[in-house]
């Protein structure tokens, strides 16, 4: 019994085997535990990781071929081509795929008759076609270059996406042939390149016929006064031209300017307000500056009022001192006209300058001096005066101001500044801006 109870109590330690009738007990002593090297083990018995997939695989661009000519092997491409079977935009990619077989524009101009010229604008106004297609433009616009858009299509090449749907309308539009398609191309991508020519603020770059009517307003020019060829494009101009400005402009090179428009430019030309776009680093390396009180137009005639009158610098280090107490400040270059204000200057920070400004903005941010010692408006000397008009602060003349019945203003303008920017190089206005 006591035998018993051991070996079922110690049957992980003894083991009973039975030789010729008799039992035989005996101790079984466990193995100790070994650490195992993951290297020692066969490669065969190794327990794969579970796969993380770390990135997406790549999938090929949907080839531009249709499905229709996919299967074709290349003698079957060589065949559409030469037949010029279905539409252009359909078998100008078998040009392409020709291509990456070892073809050469010679070699498929011998099999197809269509010379390396054709090659490259069959290719081209497809492409041109797919953006279209993808920028959203409307099927009828799509489907008026199902047959000879090609050469169309790609004398648009140059333009970005809106400008192509633009252009492909306006020459759906007009009818226009290739020739009329290039000139059309040539002017928008032009007329950016024209920016301080005579009359570049009078058309709207956003518009294909006003860039059409300012080359050929530009070109007018180029012959004397009066001739043939002069007046032709200026007729042609004005009947391209699509906004009204743009119109006048036409017509007042074409008919000749009146006297009250050449009493209004007179006056124009008295302006002589400074619009300056400040410089990255200026203020750093300029030999004086001027620190002037800051104000948000949105804050309203209130805030403006409140900001310091009398503040100066003074001390071995110039140190700046105010009246009162100011949460914004600026500082400028020492120009002579910020300079010249020794009292009730501050600086007006505007939005977007299209709110405030007098003339076509750049849609950004302008910063307006104006001199609170000067607040009586005058129409005689041309100045310009911040008003508050329609619950918001505007620039004008003194003449437009008087002749609305305003007498009094928050100030007369000193200085208009731009913010820097590496890709302007336009940093000063010319005076006719204030147009």
């Amino acid at each position: 019994m006591l035998s018993l109870t051991a070996t079922t109590l110690k049957s992980s330690l003894f083991t009973i085997s039975k030789t010729h009738g008799f039992s035989n007990t005996r101790p079984v002593y466990p193995k100790p535990f070994t650490t195992i090297n993951a290297a020692l083990i066969p490669a065969s018995n190794r327990q794969a990781p579970a796969k993380q997939q770390l990135y997406q695989p790549f999938r090929p661009p949907p080839s531009p071929i249709p499905p229709k000519f996919r299967s074709l092997d290349t003698a079957g491409k060589i065949e559409v081509l030469a037949d010029r079977l279905g539409l252009w935009f359909e078998y100008a990619p078998l040009i392409s795929s020709l291509y990456t077989e070892g073809f050469t524009p010679p070699s498929i101009e011998e099999l197809t008759g269509l010379s390396g010229v054709e090659q490259n604008r069959l290719i081209v106004g497809a492409q041109v076609r797919d953006s279209l297609v993808q920028s959203g433009a409307k099927p009828e616009l799509i489907a008026a270059f199902d047959t000879g858009g090609a050469e169309l299509l790609y004398e648009i090449r140059l333009l970005n996406n809106t400008q192509r749907v633009a252009s492909a309308e306006y020459i759906v539009h007009h009818d226009f042939d290739s020739k009329g398609a290039q000139d059309l191309a040539r002017a928008i991508k032009d007329y950016p390149h024209r920016r301080g020519d005579v009359g570049f603020k009078d058309f709207d770059y956003n518009l294909p016929g006003d860039c059409l009517s300012f080359m050929l307003y530009r070109k007018s020019r180029e012959h004397r006064s009066p001739s043939e060829i002069r007046t032709a494009l200026l007729e042609q101009a004005l009947e391209t031209a699509v906004t009204e400005k743009a119109k006048k402009a036409v017509a007042r090179e074409l008919h000749g300017e009146s006297e009250e428009e050449r009493a209004k430019e007179e006056e124009i030309k008295i302006i002589r307000v400074p619009v300056v776009r400040l410089r990255f680093g200026e203020v750093a390396g300029a030999s004086s500056v001027v620190v002037l009180p800051v104000c948000k137009a949105e804050e309203g005639e209130e805030k403006l009022l409140e900001a310091p009158m009398e503040f100066e610098s003074g001390g071995e280090f110039g140190v700046v001192e105010a009246e009162k107490d100011w949460s914004r400040w600026v500082v400028l270059p020492g120009w002579d006209p910020v300079v010249a204000v020794t009292k009730g200057g501050v600086a007006v920070s505007f939005k977007d300058d299209r709110k405030v400004l007098p003339w076509n903005g750049k849609k950004e941010a302008v910063m307006v001096v104006i001199d609170r010692e000067k607040k009586t408006v005058e129409a005689e000397n041309g100045n310009y005066y911040l008003v508050v008009a329609e619950g918001e602060m505007k620039l004008d003349r003194g003449s437009v101001w008087k002749e609305k019945g305003v007498n009094e203003s928050l100030g007369m303008v000193v200085l208009v500044v731009r913010p820097p920017r590496d890709d302007d190089d336009d940093w000063q206005i010319n005076d006719e801006d204030w147009d």
